[in-house]
């Protein structure tokens, strides 16, 4: 019998939704982190305030995407930490990127 990975760990200590939010939420930090290492933001500030609205949506939108191709769980919340890394500006280049690319 094998053991269980973090993500599944997760889910069944937390459930499927928590499980989303943070990795919503480790995607956001992650993004952050960078800005305050290239010296553009203070970690502890404002902008880390905004950051929560911006994880939750990104979680609503890549459920949503998970949804709409039937991804499981681990898969899922990876989708769900990488559009919150990318954010609404970074989703909208990759989606305008794909939708317009030459056959």
């Amino acid at each position: 019998m094998t053991e269980p990975g973090f993500l599944e760990t997760l889910n069944s200590l937390f459930g499927g939704a928590m499980t989303t939010l943070i990795g919503a939420f480790t995607g956001r930090l992650m993004y952050h982190s960078g800005e305050v290492k290239l010296g553009r933001r203070r970690f502890f500030g404002k902008e880390l305030l905004w950051e929560i609205p911006v994880a939750i949506g990104m979680a609503i939108i890549g459920e949503a995407v998970a949804s709409h191709f039937d991804l499981g769980q681990p898969v899922r919340t990876g989708l769900v930490a990488t559009l919150a890394y990318l954010g609404p500006r970074g989703a909208e280049a990759l989606m305008t990127a794909w939708l317009c690319r030459k056959k």
